[in-house]
């Protein structure tokens, strides 16, 4: 119990130290990894079922060789990779919002520095100390985020586009 108070303690100072953009920036950062793992849990497991559902339905078809045919094999495609693209904007935007963030996060920070030295009337550097962390840490949590979610969001995308490449192979047309 000591542990996790203490954890949840230093976890708080840090967010203390990067003031309000910090928050903000975790915050994103934490509803873009509730999207990606949720896409990741139903590229490998919800989408399954329903791809075999779409598999089963094409084969089940007495005739697979019409324009008529071919506008449902269409239709099954596009619904699933409707189903497989849900948040992928989203998570895109949150991706390219966190660096912006961290550079909002600099500019207040640098605001402070600046008042400090207004104030103080010099450029004592100990003045100065807390507005400069409170300008990088925003910074390099953002490009943390960015990057952690470029990876993720790379991954999740060329998953989709296997997975619909993969279906439109399980639906052949029979001419």
């Amino acid at each position: 119990m000591l542990f996790f108070t203490e954890t949840l303690e230093a976890i708080r100072e840090f967010m203390d130290t990067g003031g309000v953009v910090l928050s903000t920036i975790a915050a994103m950062i934490f509803v873009m990894w509730l999207l990606i793992l949720e896409r990741v849990l139903y590229t490998l497991s919800g989408y399954k079922q329903y791809q075999g559902e779409l598999v089963r339905r094409w084969k089940t078809r007495s005739e697979r060789d019409s324009w008529n045919a071919e506008q449902i094999r269409q239709a099954y495609i596009a619904r699933a990779k409707q189903k497989l693209t849900v948040n992928l904007p989203l998570i895109a935007t949150l991706v390219a919002l966190c660096p912006l963030m961290g550079l909002l996060g600099t500019v207040t920070g640098m605001i402070e520095v600046f008042d400090v030295m207004a104030i103080s009337g010099s450029g004592n550097a100990r003045s100065m100390a807390s507005g400069v962390s409170k300008a990088t840490i925003p910074t390099m949590a953002g490009m943390v985020g960015a990057l952690s979610g470029v990876f993720a969001n790379t991954w999740v995308q060329r998953k989709t586009k296997r997975e619909i490449e993969l279906l439109e192979d399980h639906l052949p047309m029979d001419h």
